[in-house]
């Protein structure tokens, strides 16, 4: 009998016991029917019901404690506070509550999640060239560092995204970055055509030691790349989302 698809990677990092942390990855391969191919954003022909039934599956195999908390992602920096009742139009989300659980979507752009050494806080960060721009990763940081006892350590670990080698931009996006980091020029490679092959990882890694993170892990994915295992934007153009989530487990009753 053949065995069931794997429908997550989970981080290969030192995270706190009690911290948990998974992303999702395509599951049953590329289907007609999205809920055999592991989807948690909207394409053109999916079906609600088939959108629920993925996070059914996902919650049986992973142990969730609750139904994720999505946000509405713009490609900005602003951090929503999930222990707070307010506007979830955002790219960044944290909580200090077990059992709460912090959840982005992605499909080319880089997933970055965050735990405190102690285990007291986590965060997840959608992370495209305009969100790194416009520094979504130190805005997450400096609000979890707001939300934690002074001098609260953090761990980051960076999810499936679009590698340099695939990932062509122009002009607007190497000038938006060297205006603020003159040094991020080393994340950027002229290709023939005169544009720019950009490595998303490296920016963040920048990013991310600039504001005081040491321990970074991850970075080894191509979501462009890795066409059986993830959904790529940039390869596919209408296509699904891989879900990046993490939280702190409830105590045992």
């Amino acid at each position: 009998m053949a065995s069931a698809p794997r429908l997550f990677i989970a981080p290969d990092w030192p995270a706190p016991a009690r911290v948990r942390a998974l992303c999702t990855v395509r599951g049953g391969g590329v289907s007609r029917a999205p809920y055999k191919s592991l989807n948690f954003g909207q394409r053109v022909g999916d079906e609600p019901a088939a959108l629920a039934e993925n996070l059914v599956r996902l919650t049986r195999a992973a142990g969730l404690p609750a139904a994720p908390q999505w946000l509405t992602q713009v490609h900005g920096s602003r951090v929503a506070d999930l222990d707070i009742e307010g506007p979830r139009e955002a790219d960044a989300c944290l909580t200090r509550t077990p059992g709460r659980i912090c959840a982005i979507q992605t499909a080319d752009c880089l997933p970055v999640l965050f735990t405190a050494t102690d285990g007291s806080l986590v965060g997840a960060v959608h992370a495209g060239w305009r969100g790194l721009a416009a520094g979504v990763l130190q805005a997450t940081l400096a609000a979890l560092a707001d939300a934690a006892l002074p001098g609260t350590q953090f761990l980051a670990w960076l999810g499936p995204a679009i590698s340099p080698a695939h990932f062509e931009v122009g002009e607007e996006v190497r000038t938006a970055f060297l205006g603020t980091d003159p040094d991020a020029e080393i994340a950027f490679v002229e290709n023939p055509r005169g544009r720019w092959q950009c490595d998303l990882y490296t920016l963040a890694r920048r990013a991310l030691a600039r504001a005081g993170i040491a321990d970074i892990y991850g970075g080894e994915h191509c979501s462009f790349a890795e066409t059986g295992r993830f959904y790529s934007y940039r390869r596919d153009g209408q296509t699904g989302r891989m879900a990046s989530l993490i939280w702190i487990e409830p105590a045992a009753p």
